[in-house]
């Protein structure tokens, strides 16, 4: 039976939902002749309990880390060390599963030419064990006319504290303690994960092309928000949402994020509600509306495996489109911005 080391760069909270679930899948990895074997960790700390870690396989030091192993999978964050390494493993032909929207984002100029060659896969970078990306890319058949999405969790739940009374300090303070916030807050709060969650959706769609530096510069955040604003839109009918939106504009394709009104009926405020939720409209399927779990170390971390399991069959990762699709020439009705 063909052995695959997998070195992993993470033991965090969805590195080690990871090494609890790999024993679980054995019996599937043999069936298909292959043993699976978790050859090392990559952490910046050695010294702290990683639960289905074993100890010995910790390492903090990336010299040498992807020696004598067959997949790389990087669910550590960040676009310096982490895209060293990724790029790294890419450049030796190894295959590459990541969960990091930052790596995928900014630095896309690098990384282009793997994913189109199918070496990289990236599913749990949106939506977590969500499927979105395998969905979208079964609709390139469709012309895309609009996407909006509620893909940050931790907005959401600030947004809901606030509109039951917790003031913004509050709520904040509240999602620390919860481990919600990214390390630095304002990747949450600012809008910046969003962006990049959009970024990487409409890659994937509409056009391989997509600027990280346009999408960045029509992103905002929440932090304008008070406990009066959400309440006053509930009053009136309407719910007001961190959205991260893909549409056309004066003939091209634009990629936003804002906080914005809805509907109370609208599939992100009905499906959206402790969740994420997207929101796809095309020609000729119409409206589709996708709903789940957008983060957590376990649903991360099957989508992590999923993505595994595509590798090991031969399914290539997830490609962008070939080439920027057409814009529509209807204009859409645009959302109203807070």
């Amino acid at each position: 039976m063909e052995s695959l080391r997998i070195a992993l760069m993470g033991g965090g909270t969805v590195g080690s939902a990871l090494a609890e679930l790999l024993p679980l899948h054995r019996a599937r990895f043999e069936a298909l002749g292959l043993g699976v074997e978790l050859a090392r960790v990559l952490v910046r700390d050695t010294r702290k309990s990683r639960p289905g870690i074993p100890s010995r396989l910790l390492t903090d030091n990336p010299e040498g880390f992807l020696d004598d192993v067959d997949v790389l999978v990087e669910v550590a964050g960040g676009t310096t060390v982490a895209a060293d390494l990724v790029l790294q493993a890419l450049e030796e032909g190894l295959l590459v599963v990541t969960a990091n929207k930052a790596l995928l984002a900014e630095r896309w100029d690098e990384l282009r030419p793997y994913a189109e060659e199918g070496s990289l896969y990236y599913e749990a970078s949106v939506m977590a064990g969500t499927p979105i990306l395998g969905a979208l890319q079964s609709l390139w058949g469709n012309q895309t006319l609009e996407m909006h999405g509620i893909v940050n969790g931790t907005c959401s739940y600030l947004i809901r504290r606030m509109e039951e009374g917790a003031t913004y300090d509050e709520a904040f303070q509240e999602a620390s303690n919860l481990g919600y916030l990214e390390a630095d807050p304002n990747l949450d709060v600012g809008g910046i994960d969003s962006a990049h969650k959009i970024t990487v959706l409409g890659r994937l769609t509409v056009d391989p092309d997509l600027r990280w530096d346009k999408v960045l510069s029509r992103t905002r955040g929440i932090q304008h928000l008070t406990p009066q604003m959400l309440q006053q839109a509930r009053a009136e009918g309407y719910a007001i949402k961190l959205v991260a939106s893909l549409f056309p504009e004066k003939g091209e394709w634009v990629a936003a994020v804002r906080p914005v009104r809805l509907p109370e009926s609208h599939p992100l405020v009905t499906m959206g509600s402790g969740r994420n939720a997207l929101v796809y409209r095309g020609d000729p399927v119409g409206q589709l509306v996708f709903a789940g779990a957008g983060a957590g170390g376990g649903v991360t971390a099957s989508a992590v495996l999923g993505d595994l399991y595509r590798a090991l069959l031969g399914t290539p990762g997830h490609l962008p489109i070939p080439a920027a699709v057409p814009v529509p020439t209807q204009e859409v009705e645009q959302l109203q911005e807070v």
